[in-house]
């Protein structure tokens, strides 16, 4: 069993921006000396998430729109009362999406759907520099 460790850095502009970060991840994957196994993809911070999506306009318009229904930025948080950083719903979508993916490989590609990225999200109030670990374990 072998365990390689990679992080992925990258500036976001904030307000629920994503990035598609299939790519960087499939190349990690291919420059590793593993073939089979387990990617865990894991986002440093409390203001941003990793899910799939297929990425395309009209689909991140929607996932944006859903998030401004569920955890609207125009309320008043808690958080906000306390920090005065105006980024309480941030941590909120952070916290319902979760910060990290595990996806398999075998022969060194994803087993990813073909219309399925891996993407990150940045929920915060303003651009970021983010780091993105991946964990890959495997054989």
């Amino acid at each position: 069993m072998m365990v390689v460790n990679k992080t992925i850095r990258l500036s976001t502009r904030g307000d629920c921006d994503m990035i598609d970060i299939t790519a960087e991840v499939a190349d990690e994957i291919r420059d590793s000396n593993i073939n089979n196994g387990i990617a865990t993809i894991f986002i440093s911070g409390s203001t941003a998430g990793i899910p799939t999506i297929e990425y395309e306009d009209g689909l991140i318009r929607d996932f944006k729109d859903m998030w401004d229904r569920n955890a609207p930025a125009n309320m008043p948080y808690q958080h906000d009362r306390r920090w005065g950083d105006g980024n309480g719903h941030s941590h909120i979508r952070a916290s319902l999406q979760g910060p990290s993916l595990i996806v398999p490989f075998a022969n060194k590609k994803m087993t990813l759907g073909t219309w399925q990225q891996i993407i990150v999200v940045d929920f915060d109030n303003r651009p970021r520099t983010r780091e993105v670990i991946l964990q890959l374990l495997g054989e």
